[in-house]
């Protein structure tokens, strides 16, 4: 159809990407992910490594404090946000010192408290944003619903917000999308749960999502996809082994073959054997596992000992592969190679900022542009999220500080600046503003004025 359109029209107007990935223009169907329902059934609800990983993630998150700030300027927002993307938020002490004084032109100094006390009835902030993470590193898709009155003085205003199960969600794309402009091809998206077929309006669903390269004609590409995808393979295997490993257990490690040494069984005889083995079995009675035969015996094994299959070589190398996907560090997962607690210090803070608050920009970016602005008094405001204050960080804000107080001295700094870059509450005093160096308290200008020497400025 959008062929035949461009064909007979030739409109150079025409959105070409559209044309061509919207190839049943007129249809509703997409492209998903089928094995979303995996990554949670057999994924976290039954494999170990991945949900004691996404436990650990979510936990995490859950643990970000989190402001709402108005901004106050906008030039030193974007400093700020080419600073913190450019460095993940991993600062130097230098780049600690000039971010918090890009924050403090950025923002204005009071905080506003989230909009809704709690997203919705059932659920706290923290469980909130702990689902978010499970979700995201799941299936690689979240779909916040915003549930907002049609009419009255609240009409389109969010009066409770709710994360639905993205592995049961499909988009539905609408029948008559324009290939002019640059129009949504999205009419809405669709719980799907049994025999129930649940439609959201476009309008009342944000989407955030993983990249995806994956495009076909039927708008695959529309959705996230799961990191779990590029390890279904590490989760199968992983499963296996360890019901191998349960299979080999039940069985006492053996499955083979009883037949007679010298002479082979009857017919009868084999049956009375195999009966008075199951007796054994099941039987309590410490006696019951001794019989005896009148016969000599043999026993031909069948099947791999765990020493030759080695299960637990492949369990560790699924378990690393899995980790990989999903952004963690197998040192945390209190295994015998985690390494020694400095290691431990180390990667508890890398996968802070490579994982968890990278992670946190997609839903910090999809609150600031669709929640926030619709909620009196919170338009030009941001939600924020601050790993300083992490137990992780700590070492670093111990140097950030040595570092204020050896620019203090210098005159680099005013007092009231670095407690606000300590995050210490300013002083409203106007001694705390002047610029002072480190002897007898002199002021700059006094120290310049007496002709005080001032060592060079720092480096860098």
């Amino acid at each position: 159809m959008a062929n035949i359109f461009s064909r007979l029209f030739k409109n150079p107007n025409i959105n070409k990407f559209n044309q061509s990935f919207l190839f049943n223009w007129g249809g509703e169907n997409t492209t998903y992910d089928t094995d979303a329902p995996t990554y949670l059934d057999s994924g976290y609800n039954y494999n170990s490594v991945v949900f004691s990983v996404i436990n650990q993630q979510a936990t995490k998150t859950a643990s970000i404090p989190y402001y709402i700030r108005k901004i106050k300027d906008k030039g030193a927002k974007n400093k700020l946000n080419i600073l913190t993307n450019a460095t993940k938020n991993n600062l130097t002490p230098q780049q600690q010192v000039k971010k918090a004084i890009l924050e403090n032109k950025a923002y204005e100094d009071n905080e506003l408290v989230m909009p809704l006390e709690r997203p919705n009835a059932t659920q706290s902030w923290s469980e909130f944003h702990a689902l978010y993470k499970t979700f995201y590193a799941l299936t690689g898709n979240v779909y916040i619903y915003m549930l907002m009155p049609e009419d009255g003085m609240n009409s389109g205003i969010p009066i409770a917000i709710y994360l639905l199960p993205s592995h049961l969600m499909k988009i539905v794309l609408k029948k008559d999308t324009s290939l002019l402009g640059v129009e949504s091809p999205i009419k809405g998206y669709m719980l799907i749960e049994g025999k129930q077929y649940i439609e959201f309006e476009a309008d009342k669903i944000i989407h955030i999502k993983t990249s995806n390269p994956n495009y076909d004609e039927n708008g695959e590409h529309l959705y996230g996809q799961s990191r779990l995808k590029a390890a279904l393979r590490n989760l199968q295997s992983s499963n296996k082994a360890i019901d191998l490993n349960i299979k080999t257990l039940q069985s006492g490690g053996a499955f083979g073959f009883i037949h007679g040494k010298t002479i082979a069984f009857t017919p009868e005889q084999a049956k009375e054997v195999k009966e008075r083995l199951k007796e054994m079995n099941s039987s309590t009675e410490d006696l019951a596992k001794i019989a005896g035969l009148s016969a000599e015996v043999a026993f031909t094994r069948v099947n791999l000992t765990t020493d030759e299959l080695k299960p637990f070589d492949f369990l560790k190398y699924d378990q690393k592969q899995i980790c990989n996907v999903l952004g963690w560090s197998d040192a945390l997962l209190n295994n015998d190679d985690g390494g020694k607690y400095d290691k431990q210090l180390q990667e508890q803070k890398r996968v802070v900022v490579d994982n968890i608050q990278p992670d946190l920009i997609p839903l910090q970016q999809a609150f600031n542009k669709y929640f926030l602005p619709k909620f009196k008094g919170y338009k030009n405001t941001e939600l924020v999220y601050d790993i300083s204050e992490l137990p992780e960080m700590q070492q670093d804000t111990k140097t950030m500080v040595d570092w204020c107080i050896l620019l203090l001295d210098r005159g680099v700094l005013n007092r009231n600046e670095v407690r606000d870059i300590v995050t210490f509450d300013k002083i409203e005093d106007a001694n705390m503003e002047i610029y002072t160096v480190a002897a007898d308290l002199l002021t700059l200008s006094e120290a310049i004025e007496s002709d005080f020497n001032i060592e060079p400025p720092i480096n860098g």
